[in-house]
C-alpha cells in the first residue's frame, strides 16, 4: 500500500472521479477527510469505503465556496487526523451555454466553485504543509483547460485558470518539499459526460484516438502516483488522462 497512513483531503468526493479517488486512496492505505456538497451521496461513499476497507472517512458537506467553512474544514480534520499530507482539489460543476447566451450567475458559479475552491483549499493546507516540510497537491483541471470548447467559455477558463494557478503553486512551495500538480482529463464515464447523449457521446468517442471515454478510476489511479514517493520528483506539471484527445 504506497500511500499506508498518510492522510488525504478529497474534496468533490462524493461521486465521479471524485469517488474513485477516495476508493483507490483507501485501497493504498490513506486516511480520509473527504468533502462534498451532497451528504446523502458522500456518506454513501463512506459508508462503501468502511465495508471494503474498514475505515470510516471522516467527512463534510458544504459549499466549497465558503472560505469559513474550508478553513473549518481543514482544522477538524488535523484535530481529528494530526496532519494532512495529500489535497485532491476535484469539486467541480457545468453551465453549459454559449458565450452571447451565458449569464453572468452561470459564469461566476463555475468559475468559483471550480477556480476559487482550489484557491481556498489549497491556502488552507498550505501553513500545515509547510510546517511537515512535504506534501502533495492534486488539482483537476480538464482537457478543454488546454484546448478551449465551443459553449463552455465559463468551464474552459475555470480549468485554465487552474493550470496557471498549479504551476504558480508549484513554483512557490517546491522549496518546501511540496509538489503540486494537475491532472486535465478527457471525456470520462461520470454523471457529467452522461448529459451529452448517446449521439454526442458516440461522436466524441470517434475523435479520441484511443475510441472510448475513460473511467473515473484511470484518472484516480493517475491521482495516486502524483500522491505517492514515486513521485516525489514531479511539480507543475499537466497530465492528460484524455485517451489523446488532447494531443
Amino acid at each position: 500500500m504506497i500511500l499506508k497512513d498518510k492522510v488525504a483531503l478529497i474534496t468533490g468526493a462524493s461521486r465521479g472521479i471524485g469517488k474513485a479517488c477516495a476508493i483507490a486512496f483507501a485501497r493504498e492505505g490513506a486516511k480520509l477527510a473527504l468533502c462534498a456538497t451532497n451528504l446523502s451521496l458522500l456518506e454513501q461513499t463512506c459508508s462503501e469505503i468502511e465495508q471494503q476497507f474498514g475505515q470510516k472517512p471522516i467527512h463534510f458537506a458544504f459549499d466549497v465556496r465558503d472560505s469559513a467553512k474550508v478553513n473549518e474544514t481543514v482544522k477538524k480534520t488535523l484535530d481529528t487526523l494530526s496532519r494532512i499530507d495529500i489535497l485532491v482539489n476535484n469539486a467541480g460543476t457545468t453551465r453549459d451555454q454559449l458565450l452571447a447566451m451565458m449569464s453572468e450567475e452561470d459564469w461566476d458559479t463555475v468559475l468559483s466553485i471550480n477556480l476559487k475552491s482550489v484557491f481556498l483549499f489549497t491556502k488552507a493546507v498550505t501553513k500545515p504543509m509547510i510546517r511537515q516540510r512535504s506534501g502533495r497537491i492534486i488539482n483537476m483541471s480538464s482537457v478543454v483547460g488546454k484546448t478551449g470548447n465551443a459553449g463552455q467559455a465559463n468551464y474552459a477558463a475555470s480549468k485554465g485558470g487552474v493550470i496557471a494557478f498549479t504551476k504558480t503553486a508549484a513554483k512557490e512551495l517546491a522549496k518546501r518539499n511540496i509538489t503540486v500538480n494537475a491532472i486535465a482529463p478527457g471525456f470520462i464515464q461520470t454523471d457529467m459526460t452522461a448529459q451529452l447523449g448517446e449521439k454526442v457521446a458516440a461522436e466524441m468517442g470517434n475523435v479520441i484516438p484511443l475510441g472510448r471515454f475513460g473511467k473515473p478510476e484511470e484518472v484516480a489511479n493517475t491521482a495516486v502516483f502524483l500522491a505517492s514517493e514515486q513521485a516525489g520528483y514531479i511539480t507543475g506539471q499537466v497530465i492528460g488522462v484524455d485517451g489523446g484527445l488532447g494531443m
